[in-house]
């Protein structure tokens, strides 16, 4: 595939005179981290005032950057023959409870053994396009360590419907985790916009800056020693949004080796988040359709270390 080329032009403004260059470009552009900016001023593709910038070049008010991003090549996701499970299917969509360890979609370090590689093995070409070749039917997507239900569109007409549902809040989806420390409410809404961390570009954070409005709703299920067990009702759908809301209220998830929760990391082996129920209208024939899932197997035995 020829890769095309895309201009992003940055106007400085006087609150950051004397701020590094890619350290001003990683904070105003999400898709770019600082290790990607530098080598593109290495290769002389961004330029201040018309002339190439150096690596360590200081902004000045008034400044005028111009990055060339080269366009990502997208390959073809091959299919690979990868058992699912799978609670609902039909013409238009599938449902698949995810194991955790499983990543989504292919990406860099991660091209084969993603949930999009066996949903080709399993539906071929039917699935949508909306997304392109390296994400056909992913409406929404979990975490690879969150282990449950995800939808997956066959069609574009059934992909437009659901995404307009997550987009209006009326698809209804529900987690279930175990979260460190006691939890004294016994119910609660987290209310905290989230966005690009300011510092480390691969987390998300609670933040004013760049950000978009994040709802977490949790309920308490149990309470143990040192852990509470909750269900949380996602409002809005935010990269990381349930792990980065219950650390910024003091309650990380447990194992989540981002977050925090760093007691029983090695044991557990990721958070302990389980996606356990859907609840949307089917696309085509209005109906709604509710499933959920039991809890794995990785996160009873945990509670069973823990009661």
């Amino acid at each position: 595939m020829v890769s095309m080329m895309q201009n992003k032009i940055f106007s400085v403004s006087e609150e950051y005179m004397g701020v590094r260059i890619d350290k001003y470009l990683a904070e105003k552009d999400d898709d770019l981290t600082r290790s990607a900016l530098q080598k593109l001023i290495a290769e002389a593709r961004v330029t201040v005032n018309g002339k190439p910038a150096n690596k360590n070049y200081k902004l000045c008010s008034g400044d005028s950057i111009c990055v060339e991003v080269p366009e990502p090549v997208e390959y073809e996701a091959a299919a690979e023959n990868i058992p699912l499970d799978i609670p609902y299917e039909d013409d238009d969509l599938l449902v698949v409870n995810k194991p955790r360890g499983m990543v989504v979609h292919p990406a860099a370090g991660n091209y084969s053994g993603t949930l999009v590689n066996a949903l080709l093995y399993h539906c071929g070409s039917s699935l949508s396009g909306i997304n392109g070749v390296m994400r056909p039917g992913i409406v929404h997507r979990i975490d690879k360590d969150t282990s449950g239900l995800l939808i997956v569109a066959k069609n574009d007409f059934s992909h437009r419907l659901l995404a307009e549902q997550i987009k209006e809040h009326s698809f209804t989806r529900k987690y279930q985790a175990i979260v460190c420390g006691i939890i004294k409410n016994e119910e609660g809404t987290i209310n905290a916009p989230i966005g690009r961390h300011p510092t480390e570009r691969k987390k998300m954070a609670v933040t004013m800056k760049n950000s978009k409005e994040a709802i977490t709703h949790y309920k308490v299920l149990n309470r143990f020693k040192g852990y509470t067990h909750v269900e949380l009702t996602l409002t809005t759908g935010r990269t990381h949004q349930i792990r980065v809301h219950m650390s910024y209220i003091g309650h990380p998830v447990a194992g989540d080796p981002v977050y925090g929760g760093k007691k029983y990391l090695v044991k557990l082996g990721g958070q302990c988040l389980h996606a356990y129920y859907i609840s949307f209208v089917h696309p085509r024939t209005g109906e709604t359709i509710t499933l959920s899932s039991p809890l794995p197997e990785y996160f009873t035995d945990f509670i069973k270390t823990i009661e």
